[in-house]
Parts: C-alpha cells; sequence; structure tokens
C-alpha cells in the first residue's frame, strides 16, 4: 500500500530530517519527494510505500499529527487511491 504524506508550516531547520527519520524508523520507504518554500512557508509532498511498515496507516497518521504538532507543522496522511481520487479532473 502506498500513501501521500504533506507537511505545511512555517519554514525551519530539520522539518525534513524529523520527518523522514519518523518514516525510516517505522520502515516506511519514501519513493518520491517534492518539497518547496514560498515566503518563508513550508510545503512537502511525499509518496510512501507502507508495505513494510511496522504500523499501519491509522497509527502513522496519529505519529504523524503527534510529531507536527511538537514541530510546529501541520502533517496529514492519505491513502494513495483517496488522495488521487480527490485531486483528479
Amino acid at each position: 500500500m502506498r500513501a501521500i504524506v504533506t507537511v505545511i508550516g512555517k519554514d525551519k531547520a530539520g522539518i525534513i530530517a524529523k520527518v523522514s527519520t519518523a518514516l525510516a524508523e517505522n520502515s516506511v520507504n519514501i519513493e518520491d519527494i517534492s518539497q518547496t518554500i514560498v515566503q518563508g512557508n513550508f510545503t512537502m509532498l511525499m509518496l510512501c510505500d507502507l508495505s513494510g511498515a511496522k504500523l499501519t496507516l491509522k497509527e502513522l497518521k496519529n505519529n504523524l499529527l503527534e510529531l507536527g504538532e511538537k514541530i510546529g507543522v501541520s502533517i496529514h496522511v492519505q491513502h494513495e487511491d483517496i488522495f488521487n481520487a480527490m485531486h483528479k479532473i
């Protein structure tokens, strides 16, 4: 299963490192990543493979939500199929 992880917030050092470390610690593989900073606002979108993950999608969502609160950013996780359905033209 694959999921989309989005991270949004004010730019600060360590956001990518902390999020990618949390994913790696739970055996979640980042397959693709895009990030940008616009006028001090950080945005990142990651396509992740959860097939080898040590936790469920729900547990991952909760862990990353908690991490986002700690580091001052908003982190959302969606199943890839839901994300794609929401963004179809």
